[in-house]
């Protein structure tokens, strides 16, 4: 086949950091090509050098589209050579309509004026051609789901042309059906020549769609093979660096007495009156045990939760005891007094204040402990604040470093490091390596692996089957707010587990 893009040699520096150095990437046309690389390791700083964000001049090497020599000073220079990028977080205006959104900034002009008749009728035919056929080029974007929203980010690039489409992180949000229909969507243009960069966390997706994979590590290029070559164990190596013997480093518990004790648990949907997000359901989980929450996506699992947490106020229902007292949880505040600890599944949008550094984040939930008469003791605080920073093994110059700047994993450390300091009886995590690399999701597990040594309660919600099954010791199955079944470890398998998430059951209660 021939080459649609050839990156040679490219090295890109910061003051004091070489992020890239003398990194080879090469797509051919009609391929995905998968990208792969822990956080850090120079997959997104190689990617905005190819989009045009880091101009000719910033870096050294080469680019070549079809054999011949790129200079990108711009964005729109590399868009102009056929190369567009979708990033994790979209970048879609919602108050406009889709036809607005796919013609932003190259809207077709005649004599002054805009063509609305053709924005709209070429809206169509890109809609059409990813699928959304039933969606109006005057719809309200910002009404359409996540998954179409992606759709329509992939038709806009397809709008310009895009004959080289980047995909970072294209499922994070995304349901199984709908990363179903963006899989063969990307199947299909690799029939019609589109050479695609796919760059994931989820390997399992790596592997159903890749042709070829790139995996970088500190900033060099480490291994390219064709997915056929490798297997998710060898790509984790080439990743790491190093073998890592078990994914999941789940230990025995030594179980203590029941923390906590929910029975006939319901949640209401605010935005549907009468309808239970979460219907009469009852668990327990002892100190020193990680419960695992599956099921599907709208199951009711981050409900659950979140009605645990205070989130709904008085539109969650039913008994809670912790350590044996019944507690009445109105509001977050409540929760986190009565020793109740939430890591978001959001956590940019739930659990930090990007723009604050890190000892301000981690402090953020536990002022009033730290504070006499209104007034915080900041030697406590930086104290306190260190020696989370250091036993989390956060990777950050300082504490006063903003949490803005740091990897998805780093900045998962920090939420839970703020919520340790709260000293939580139960500590949720709602997919806590959503969106990390298998390196830091090891670190991660290492350090739940630690807290319930130390006698925590941990309730996980995870979306992938794997992380449920290698960290649990007990897991609850949800479908439609109803709780299904309850599995010992011992007893589960994904088959066991999905059959329950449809409806299924075939657990103990």
């Amino acid at each position: 086949m021939a080459e649609a893009l050839e990156m040679r040699q490219i090295t890109k520096q910061f003051p004091g950091v070489k992020a890239l150095d003398e990194v080879t990437f090469k797509v051919e046309k009609g391929e995905i090509h998968a990208l792969c690389g822990e956080n850090g390791a120079g997959k997104s700083t190689l990617m905005k050098v190819l989009s045009g964000l880091y101009p000719a001049g910033t870096y050294e090497g080469e680019i070549r589209i079809n054999g011949q020599l790129k200079q990108f000073q711009h964005i729109k220079d590399a868009e102009q050579a056929g190369i567009a990028i979708i990033y994790q977080e979209l970048a879609l205006v919602k108050e406009m309509t889709v036809a607005e959104n796919l013609f932003l900034g190259n809207e077709p002009v005649k004599y002054g004026m805009v063509e609305w008749d053709r924005v709209y009728k070429e809206s169509e035919r890109w809609l059409a051609e990813v699928g959304l056929k039933g969606v109006s080029p005057d719809t309200i974007t910002g009404s359409l789901g996540v998954g179409q929203q992606q759709l329509v980010e992939i038709a806009k690039a397809l709008s310009k042309k895009a004959s080289i489409l980047i995909l970072d992180e294209p499922t994070a949000a995304l349901t199984e059906t709908e990363v179903d229909i963006l899989l063969a969507i990307l199947q299909d243009f690799r029939q019609r020549g589109v050479s695609c960069i796919y760059i994931s966390h989820k390997l399992n997706e790596v592997f159903e769609i890749a042709d070829t994979i790139t995996i970088l590590r500190d900033g060099c290029t480490v291994a390219t093979e064709r997915a056929a070559a490798l297997n998710e164990d060898r790509v984790i190596s080439l990743m790491v660096g190093r073998e890592l013997k078990e994914r999941f480093p789940r230990i025995e518990p030594q179980l203590g007495d029941i923390v906590l004790q929910v029975r006939n648990f319901s949640v209401l949907d605010p935005d549907r009156p009468g309808k239970k997000q979460v219907d009469n359901v009852s668990f327990h989980v002892r100190r020193g045990e990680i419960l695992g929450i599956a099921g599907l996506m709208g199951a009711g699992r981050t409900e659950l939760v979140m009605g645990l947490f205070g989130a709904y106020g008085s539109g969650a229902t039913g008994e809670v005891e912790i350590e044996g007292r019944p507690v009445r949880i109105r509001s977050t505040g409540q929760a986190t007094e009565a020793g109740l600890a939430l890591v978001s599944e959001d956590r940019k949008k739930y659990g930090l204040v990007l723009g604050m550094s890190i000892q301000q984040n981690i402090a953020l939930s536990s002022l009033k402990a730290l504070s006499s008469w209104g007034i915080v003791d900041t030697n406590q605080e930086v104290r306190s604040v260190q020696s989370y920073f250091q036993s989390l093994r956060v990777k950050a110059n300082s504490i006063e470093t903003t949490v803005g700047t740091l990897s998805g994993g780093n900045q998962q450390k920090v939420v839970i490091g703020k919520w340790l300091m709260t000293r939580p009886k139960v500590l949720i995590l709602d997919e806590p390596t959503r969106g990390i690399d298998v390196g830091a999701k090891f670190e991660i597990y290492n350090i739940m692996n630690e807290l319930i040594r130390e006698g925590v309660a941990i309730i996980m919600i995870s979306s992938e089957l794997p992380e449920v099954l290698g960290m649990s010791h007990r897991i609850l199955v949800l479908s439609e707010g109803k709780c299904t079944a309850e599995f010992a470890h011992a007893e589960a398998t994904q088959e066991r587990i999905m059959t329950a998430a449809t409806g299924g059951g075939g657990g103990k209660l």
